[in-house]
């Protein structure tokens, strides 16, 4: 079973790196993005400072939106995702193979550019150990409730519109702790409160989160 689960994971590798754009696309968004808030607030260190946290923490957010209808949408299109329902292995794990994908291509990329954008942000020194912990909770958390929404939106016309709205409600709890948790590493205070509350999101949609794409996607092939 983890041998299928391995080739599913390598092959949307793969096949993703081929293409490309989507990984440049979503880290070049995040960048330019977040490059954008100096030119409209101004370039005070003090005032980029305070809204650091919140900056990168909704960057990344919004990046991380761009690529999630990509998900599972080329092999509905294709029909690859019908053979993928076929195989030995469970659909839960199938959906967790494709996440684990995409988190790697999207997730692990603007973990490793957030930084520089809190260098860019002038984000106080105390504050980069935690925002790469941080993104590291959250990232693979926005992943998988990501792929809810882009299950639910199969077929469905203007498919990336409609994930972003029925995603985005469900990643203010994420997006709130984890600016938290920056803020009070900035302040001197323990962080670690937040991050127990962020590891918990992310283990409970560990299980749920595939379930339920799992029943979205039965649904939609119908």
């Amino acid at each position: 079973m983890m041998a299928a689960w391995r080739r599913i994971f390598l092959r949307d590798l793969r096949i993703s790196l081929r293409q490309g754009s989507d990984l440049s696309m979503v880290v070049m968004f995040f960048i330019i993005t977040a490059a954008l808030f100096p030119f409209g607030i101004g370039p005070e260190p003090a005032v980029l400072a305070r809204i650091a946290p919140g900056v990168v923490s909704v960057c990344a957010m919004l990046a991380v939106l761009l690529s999630l209808d990509r998900i599972f949408l080329n092999d509905f299109e294709d029909g690859s995702l019908d053979l993928l329902t076929m195989t030995a292995l469970p659909l839960e794990a199938v959906v967790l193979a494709k996440v684990a994908a995409h988190w790697v291509l999207t997730g692990l990329p603007l973990i490793v550019a957030a930084p520089f954008i809190g260098l860019m942000l002038n984000l106080p020194d105390a504050g980069y150990a935690t925002l790469v912990i941080v993104m590291l909770l959250v990232t693979p958390t926005l992943s998988l409730i990501g792929a809810v929404g882009a299950s639910l939106t199969l077929g469905a016309r203007r498919a990336g519109i409609l994930v972003s709205i029925l995603v985005l409600p469900l990643y203010i709890p994420a997006l709130i702790f984890a600016v938290a948790a920056i803020d009070a590493a900035i302040m001197g205070l323990s962080p670690r409160p937040y991050f127990y509350i962020l590891g918990a999101m992310l283990i409970a949609a560990i299980p749920l989160t595939p379930w339920a794409s799992a029943a979205a996607i039965r649904q939609a092939l119908r």
